[in-house]
């Protein structure tokens, strides 16, 4: 079943200087259960996108006429662009979607017990009593892996590790049981032990709960033990999608073969690590045609003029890019 519908989603930012655009005319889908991974670098429109599927962008953000984001609910389908009020918008934020936060310390008030937290949010998203929602923010505190769950309930999130805060960031999210969960970059503060376990968890959780997750990541080594399906975007296009086989086996889109050869290999650690040429443009000085033109080593002239469309190259797998598209005979 499809979860979330996003399409043409386009938004734009207000600023001193002029309209900017964030997210060109993006279009995904997310069935329930399925796992699927954003990547680029910073600054390609990854955690904007995410946002926006709850409408957490700031006050100077402006939709495309034309985007659309659909979540389907037990109640039904909800248009959630149509919403305007914050108490609309309830029904949406921490209950049907949760987020996790690159870093936990950015989401828990320091003031405020890290149970206390957890409490006011079940009493506002679910019919339960106080005693109701201890118990069940104990359980999950349990559940994701924090030893003397119970004690941990009743401290402040400066007193936690690092990666122990991170799932107390997962158990709070997770605690109003969402339908759609989104993990902006939650292992890249962590080191790899703990990256691993939140990686294994998360797996656990979509098993257990069947919920979506898009998982938001610059680094395709987490996408591939993690993702069923991923998304790559580059300065607010998505430029290529498929399955992870596909995508890390057979990397169409020139960016996403330059994000691969920027990795690490540990079957030859004497190769030079060989990064993606300069630097992504301020959205200030968004390239016309291609945006990757400026940095694409195959670019050719009319890439500098002509916006190229996503093409399907195989069963699920598309791509945006004229040279690859033509060489594969997928035009």
């Amino acid at each position: 079943m499809t979860l979330l519908k996003v399409e043409n989603l386009t938004l734009q930012f207000d600023t001193d200087e002029g309209r900017i655009t964030a997210v060109n005319n993006v279009s995904f889908n997310l069935e329930a259960g399925e796992v699927m991974g954003l990547v680029g670098e910073s600054g390609s429109g990854k955690s904007v996108t995410a946002k926006a599927l709850m409408q957490l962008n700031p006050s100077n953000a402006v939709y495309g006429s034309d985007s659309s984001i659909v979540l389907e609910v037990e109640e039904g389908a909800i248009d959630v662009l149509s919403l305007k009020r914050e108490r609309d918008m309830q029904e949406i934020r921490g209950g049907s979607v949760s987020m996790i936060f690159q870093e936990p310390m950015a989401s828990f008030a320091p003031a405020i017990t890290i149970g206390d937290q957890m409490v006011e949010q079940l009493m506002l998203h679910m019919d339960l009593n106080k005693k109701e929602a201890e118990k069940i923010s104990i359980e999950m505190l349990d559940r994701v892996g924090i030893s003397d769950a119970a004690k941990r309930f009743k401290q402040y999130a400066f007193e936690l590790s690092g990666g122990m805060r991170q799932r107390a960031m997962i158990a709070m999210a997770l605690s109003t049981k969402p339908r759609l969960l989104i993990a902006d970059e939650p292992t890249t503060a962590l080191d790899v032990t703990i990256q691993a376990q939140v990686i294994d968890l998360m797996k656990d959780l979509v098993a257990d709960f069947g919920m979506g997750i898009i998982f938001i990541t610059h680094d395709l080594g987490v996408i591939a033990q993690t993702a069923d399906r991923v998304a790559v975007m580059y300065l607010g296009d998505i430029v290529e999608q498929g399955t992870v086989r596909d995508v890390i086996q057979d990397p169409a889109h020139p960016y996403t073969r330059g994000l691969l050869h920027a990795l690490p290999r540990l079957d030859d650690l004497d190769a030079p690590l060989t990064p993606v040429p300069g630097d992504i443009p301020s959205p200030l000085e968004r390239p016309s045609g291609c945006v990757f033109h400026t940095r694409c080593s195959v670019a050719e002239e009319r890439c500098s003029e002509l916006v190229p469309q996503m093409t399907v190259l195989g069963d699920g797998h598309s791509c945006a890019c004229f040279v690859e598209v033509e060489k594969r005979g997928a035009a």
